[in-house]
């Protein structure tokens, strides 16, 4: 394990200690004591205080101490993290978006390590962490993953006011890749947002570095127009549809007689079809007729 931050430089004023900070590390770093050099990785927790595998140091209780000397949590030391990158933390472009993306992650780590620690379907793997949050056309886009949900989000914009929207309704909006539908919902830190499924439950990933590069993948398909007859295929689906229903009804009529070899397959329309619809499963907010289109 390769260790950026040199213990000279840890002694000389400590510069890197967390100091309670979470905007200063991902949920993939490995931070280290500045004590005694104990080292807190999330891929093994702490069975000292029964801290599962993968969980981040951003998400161990507040009276979490060093299994070796007892050290403060908020004095240990950045000893690497691979969730910086060259995007930082959170790829927000403004202060407004990381306030209210740094609010978001705050309270959905404080359900994960609280009310949604037993549950059943929680990727114990994975941990809260917010993906590719930017501004687009007033609001902030961005993915949020959760051990048990990977979500794409949308967050009031500078001067936008949500809290009227009620809990549950539905809008579409508009990106380069086709229409998304979207739910309307509210926390208490966090307040109004609206969210588009993408992944629940998460059992299906391995790693949460496996889980952030889809999201990061995602998000770079949400922006290209090449991907928008795979997002929403409903004109391509209801012109086939119609013309299985035109050939059904001709057949009443005058029924044709197949060439040798070339009997009609009853059951390749709907296998077709079934494909057609396959293929719209890079997003699950599809976009419906009978949603508020924004």
């Amino acid at each position: 394990m390769t260790t950026p931050l040199s213990h000279s430089t840890a002694r000389n004023g400590f510069e890197g200690s967390y100091l309670g900070s979470d905007s200063r590390i991902s949920p993939r770093a490995t931070l280290e004591c500045k004590i005694c050099w104990t080292p807190y990785d999330p891929a093994f927790g702490d069975e000292t205080r029964q801290i599962e595998p993968g969980t981040a140091f951003l998400d161990l209780p507040a009276d979490w101490t060093c299994p070796n000397c007892g050290g403060a949590k908020e004095q240990f030391m950045v000893l690497e993290d691979p969730g910086r990158g060259e995007e930082g933390i959170l790829p927000a472009s403004t202060p407004e978006c990381a306030d209210l993306v740094n609010r978001l992650v705050a309270e959905f780590r404080d359900i994960n390590i609280g009310k949604m620690r037993d549950v059943p379907f929680r990727n114990k793997a994975l941990s809260v962490e917010a993906v590719g949050f930017q501004p687009w056309e007033g609001h902030y886009v961005g993915i949020l993953i959760a051990p048990w949900f990977m979500n794409l989000l949308l967050l009031p914009g500078p001067g936008e006011d949500w809290s009227a929207d009620r809990t549950g309704t539905k809008a579409l909006f508009h990106f380069p890749s086709g229409p998304y539908s979207f739910t309307h919902m509210s926390m208490r830190l966090t307040g109004p947002f609206k969210g588009c499924s993408l992944f629940s439950p998460m059992g299906d990933f391995e790693s949460h570095e496996a889980a952030v590069a889809v999201a990061r993948a995602a998000m770079a398909a949400l922006f290209d127009p090449e991907n928008r007859e795979d997002t929403d295929r409903r004109e391509t689906i209801r012109a086939q549809r119609e013309a299985e229903v035109a050939a059904a009804e001709a057949t009443i009529i005058e029924p044709p007689t197949p060439e040798a070899g070339n009997e009609a397959d009853p059951e390749n329309a709907d296998s077709e079809s079934a494909k057609v619809l396959d293929r719209r499963a890079l997003f699950t907010g599809r976009a419906k007729e009978s949603e508020t289109d924004q």
